[in-house]
């Protein structure tokens, strides 16, 4: 064999080697899971940054066979629309606000009672520990990955420092679901109104305050337009957010590919709620730098709260009674995992 044909097989040798290795990234590629993710806050929000955190262990757990690509700032699916839309197969997943899809998650209502510490951790737990426990129907045309919620808010007003109930008459007050039945238990007056709107009406003054946590001095910019925050955290609203997968997508799932998901979300119960609470102490500080001011209550007054937020409570029970659901026994579970995780993750100090 003469020494140009060693050399034509040698290349043909190496060519073929090349494009048998190239294929292998091509081939992998098309092995790719690749989901889409529908959420309603901003990429830079410190919330949209704990779910895409999510994605990317999910991504790395999973060596790159699930890619899940997020759609921030309702792109893909509003924040009231985003559930349906994982229902309807518009997302694979969604990340909103149980509150956002009235009417349709009832039993999961007892997430958003007051009277959590100030550490979002037990608030997030309790509501997943909830969802666990009663498998509540409402839920069942999606799978659950994991759910969380916030620090309980406070009430921020424009012009009028709010150090009892007195001073809350006449306050029309932005809030929404479980918020506005607080606001109305505390005398004030409602106003239905979406978070993104929040800034632009306190701007104008069609509303006089609104219901927020801490960190929205900053993350909605809610301390250029208002003066003065009252936090007591036994009458503060909590809102819970859900993370779903569209049914017949999560069904479709390879077994050690759903054990990944559930695995990392269920780490993400907590995870989300020490975002929470990173957030909240950033927004206190900024607040601090910029001598916003943070009012608390008197015991005495506290007390006065705590007995015109009682009824929020046998309504809630009543409620689900009408409807066949078990109320009662959800609102004591809840009691006995406050004080479970209220011992195993102390509040705040934000001094």
């Amino acid at each position: 064999m003469g020494k140009r044909t060693l050399i034509f097989l040698f290349v043909v040798a190496l060519t073929v080697a090349f494009l048998l290795s190239d294929s292998k990234p091509a081939q992998s590629k098309e092995n790719v899971i690749e989901l889409s993710c529908s959420d309603f806050f901003p990429p830079e929000h410190h919330i949209a940054r704990g779910l895409a955190a999510w994605a990317k262990e999910i991504e790395k757990r999973t060596t790159g066979r699930v890619k899940i690509t997020l759609y921030h700032s309702g792109t893909l699916t509003s924040a009231t629309a985003c559930y349906e839309g994982v229902v309807r197969n518009l997302s694979d997943i969604g990340h909103s606000c149980l509150t956002y899809t009235r009417g349709h998650f009832p039993l999961m209502e007892v997430a958003d009672l007051p009277g959590y510490p100030f550490n979002a951790i037990v608030p997030s737990r309790v509501t997943y520990d909830l969802y666990l426990k009663f498998r509540p129907k409402e839920l069942s045309d999606t799978h659950v990955l994991y759910l969380h919620a916030h620090i309980p808010g406070g009430i921020f007003t424009r012009d009028k420092q709010v150090r009892s109930l007195e001073d809350l008459k006449g306050l029309r007050i932005r809030s929404t679901g479980l918020s506005s039945k607080i606001v109305t238990a505390l005398g004030a007056t409602p106003i239905a109104m979406p978070k993104g709107d929040q800034y632009d009406a306190l701007y104008r003054g069609i509303v006089d305050g609104t219901t927020a946590p801490p960190n929205e001095l900053t993350a909605f910019k809610v301390a250029e337009v208002t003066k003065y925050l009252t936090m007591y955290s036994p009458a503060g609203y909590v809102t819970a957010f859900f993370v779903v997968m569209n049914l017949k997508k999560w069904n479709s799932l390879p077994q050690d590919i759903q054990k990944v998901f559930t695995d990392v979300s269920e780490e993400w119960v907590e995870y989300t709620g020490k975002v929470h609470n990173d957030a909240e102490i950033d927004g206190i500080q900024y607040g601090k730098k910029v001598n916003y001011t943070f009012i608390t209550l008197s015991r005495e007054e506290g007390a006065r709260w705590d007995k015109a937020i009682e009824p929020l409570f046998n309504e809630y029970v009543k409620a689900m009674e009408a409807k066949g659901l078990p109320g009662r026994e959800a609102l004591e579970y809840r009691r006995q995992l406050i004080e479970k995780y209220g011992k195993m993750y102390p509040p705040l100090k934000f001094d």
